[in-house]
């Protein structure tokens, strides 16, 4: 079975005891972790016991393919489920796990399988999502929804709340991954130092763009037709792990923005007045590149560039192209685009 939405976070802090094995993708990888993680301890206090726990890759799998079965059948020495975690989970695994749903029970183990973004005819899904005694949860960036009860959380564990034009910001500049947004938000709360409420001062001043620096870096080049430090910003974002849905959808967050502000200009404000009113507000660091980008390009092509973003996003869950090419291609595309615009 399917667990999203809403359902996800009680499924995976409380998982349905007849359920033998979760598999948790997507390409939110911090968020991935975090799932996965809160299954762990919903089944076992300490998810690193040895007594309860084992941990096994790919290619434990690969070499000894019976062994999942026999972890999971294994009686744990202290009573109680135990726990089987399986990471790097692929496609080629998909008939191993079909055959252990057909031939277990969920009494004695919880096996929790974490991989990356599947596509949706993806066969591991297929082979989760199909079973009755497994289910498939995805974990894709948080939208504005999730993302600020994220934010509320883990700054009420400080004692500490966010000003409402600080949550826009938090909201603006966090987000693409979950464990990089809960790390950005740890820090601004050692920066507070105590209970209070964040300013939008504090929230600038603490996180600024450094969660989005790899996404900026890229997404900026490419509006700016900057060829050559787009490439090294891909290359970066890639290197520290960014996943290309996220920089796509950065890139389509980042030219709705500047499609926005075209709107307001043919309404007769000045690109100074409509970079004000900008919600969250940008960055004083970002100003003036916002603004030379809101004057090169015109609305047609803008909503051209959104159509290109969005066609690469469908092109990465659907086609079984590698999704770095199809996100690098589109962005190059975009910034010869935005080249052409300069020169």
């Amino acid at each position: 079975m399917k667990i999203a939405g809403a359902r996800a976070d009680s499924f995976v802090g409380r998982p349905d005891p007849k359920i033998a094995a979760v598999l948790v993708y997507g390409p939110d990888r911090g968020l991935v972790r975090e799932r996965a993680e809160t299954l762990a301890r919903a089944i076992v206090d300490d998810p690193a016991d040895p007594f309860r726990a084992v941990d096994l890759g790919a290619a434990d799998l690969k070499s000894d393919p019976a062994r999942l079965g026999d972890e999971a059948a294994a009686i744990s020495l202290g009573g109680g489920r135990r726990l089987v975690r399986v990471r790097e989970a692929n496609d080629g695994m998909a008939g191993l796990f079909s055959a252990f749903f057909a031939d277990t029970h969920a009494e004695n183990a919880l096996v929790v399988v974490e991989a990356g973004d599947l596509a949706k005819r993806s066969a591991l899904r297929r082979a989760f999502e199909d079973a009755g005694n497994a289910a498939a949860v995805p974990c894709y960036a948080d939208d504005a929804r999730s993302l600020g009860a994220v934010i509320a959380e883990t700054l009420g564990a400080h004692g500490l709340k966010a000003a409402p034009d600080a949550l826009a910001f938090l909201a603006g500049n966090l987000g693409a991954d979950r464990s990089v947004t809960r790390a950005e938000l740890e820090k601004l709360a050692l920066y507070m130092g105590g209970p209070g409420t964040v300013t939008l001062e504090d929230a600038a001043a603490c996180v600024g763009d450094s969660a989005a620096t790899s996404l900026d870096g890229a997404v900026f080049a490419a509006a700016a037709g900057d060829l050559a430090a787009l490439e090294k910003a891909l290359g970066r974002a890639f290197t520290e792990g960014v996943a290309p849905i996220a920089l796509l959808r950065a890139a389509n967050r980042h030219f709705q923005k500047l499609h926005w502000l075209r709107g307001q200009m043919a309404a007769g404000r000045s690109v100074e007045q409509a970079v004000a009113a900008l919600r969250p507000p940008v960055l004083f660091l970002h100003a003036d590149a916002i603004k030379a980008q809101a004057r090169r390009w015109p609305a047609d092509r803008l909503a051209r560039v959104l159509s290109i973003l969005l066609e690469a996003e469908i092109d990465c869950k659907t086609t079984g192209m590698p999704d770095v090419a199809v996100c690098a291609r589109a962005l190059l595309r975009i910034a010869q685009a935005g080249r052409a615009g300069r020169d």
